[in-house]
């Protein structure tokens, strides 16, 4: 989505490899509208499943997994990234890495 002249335009995720769980539209509303341009079926799955969900980190893995699918399914850098983990030519890391630093954290604890 591009914003008009008087809105703020949309912030770049941090890293398009891992988005955030705070990253994306940051009301209710702003969600909701930005699901409804995505899907309109999306959006009447966000909305059931934010009902269902009892206050707190239910709702909170609700709000996250819809912010996700936006990125995913907008953002032109998280599919640029995508696109470049699945052809081999990304800068992650190695799996490898990950588990070694994860091994290491919990040494440390």
């Amino acid at each position: 989505m591009s914003a008009l002249p008087h809105e703020t335009p949309p912030r770049a995720y941090a890293d398009p490899y891992r988005i955030e769980e705070w990253e994306g539209p940051q009301t209710l509303a702003a969600l909701r509208a930005e699901l409804a341009v995505v899907d309109a079926a999306e959006l009447v799955g966000f909305n059931a499943k934010l009902d269902a969900a009892r206050f707190g980190s239910e709702q909170a893995a609700v709000i996250s997994d819809a912010r996700r699918l936006i990125a995913l399914r907008t953002r032109p850098e998280v599919h640029a990234a995508i696109a470049a983990s699945l052809a081999g030519t990304s800068d992650a890391a190695p799996v490898e890495e990950l588990y070694a630093h994860l091994e290491s954290r919990g040494a440390a604890e």
